[in-house]
């Protein structure tokens, strides 16, 4: 893994409301290719850390670089352009357009002609748009309306929308909120998958635990602001600070409830 380049280096984030601190010297790198978990309970600054990164947010303090490069402050779609990609918690397509105009409008804006979107649609990037479904599984349903999509097949529409700026990094939201079991299992999968053979680093936010332990290469554990752990699922699983904080709240991973699921 050391001659993997880091993608994504975060050193010292912090951010204030008032007296509450959102992120209190975040710092952590991520290399491509690989899949790192952020998780902690709600409130713990996972939302704030996101939105840093994508520029929704200006930190206090600190530096955000991709691939050595600083993106500290600079505007979401300049940062996307730059090849940072995201999917949130909840999904926004539009219901009345077909599944592979939802990827064209994505390809469109990423080709610098938003401006003539919707005479530009029907017409740019058919074919990388059909790649991109074929890529996330969803090519039969390329000319179905959006709207008539099932819950998981949305999620890996997203996932294709999210790929068309050729992204380096991907900042996944719960990316499988609301979602049956197997959906679950399935998107993080395609998701792994994807992002080894493309060597484009994710962060993901997740609070299904099982999601978490099976996929991460490696966890992050944030609490009220600040890092409280980094490492291994099996690092983390048996960190005593973890397990003191999160077991009220459910998030101490139990091994065997994964054997049990599984079996």
């Amino acid at each position: 893994m050391s001659m993997v380049p880091t993608l994504l280096s975060v050193e010292n984030l912090t951010k204030s409301y008032g007296g509450v601190h959102a992120m209190r010297g975040v710092t952590f790198d991520l290399r491509a290719g690989e899949i790192l978990a952020l998780i902690g309970p709600n409130g713990a600054g996972k939302s704030t850390c996101f939105n840093v990164l994508n520029g929704q947010i200006i930190p206090d303090s600190g530096r955000v670089r991709l691939l050595g490069e600083e993106i500290t402050g600079k505007k979401p779609r300049v940062i996307w352009r730059m090849g940072v990609g995201r999917t949130f918690q909840i999904t926004a397509t539009f219901p009345t357009m077909t599944v592979r105009e939802n990827v064209q409008v994505a390809l469109v804006s990423h080709g610098g002609e938003l401006f003539n979107l919707w005479s530009s649609t029907a017409s740019h990037a058919r074919d990388e748009a059909g790649r991109l479904l074929d890529l996330v599984g969803m090519g039969a349903y390329a000319e179905r309306p959006c709207g008539e999509l099932a819950y998981g097949d949305l999620k890996r529409l997203e996932l294709a929308i999210a790929l068309a700026n050729q992204p380096k990094l991907l900042l996944m939201d719960e990316p499988t909120a609301g979602m049956a079991p197997r959906e679950r299992v399935e998107l993080m999968r395609l998701t792994a998958r994807i992002a080894r053979e493309q060597s484009i680093g994710v962060l993901f936010t997740e609070h299904d635990m099982d999601v978490v332990f099976e996929h991460a290469d490696r966890i992050l554990v944030l609490n009220r602001g600040s890092l409280i752990a980094e490492g291994s699922p099996e690092e983390v699983r048996g960190n005593t600070q973890v397990q003191a904080i999160y077991l009220g709240e459910g998030l101490v991973y139990d091994a065997r409830h994964r054997e049990g699921a599984s079996a």
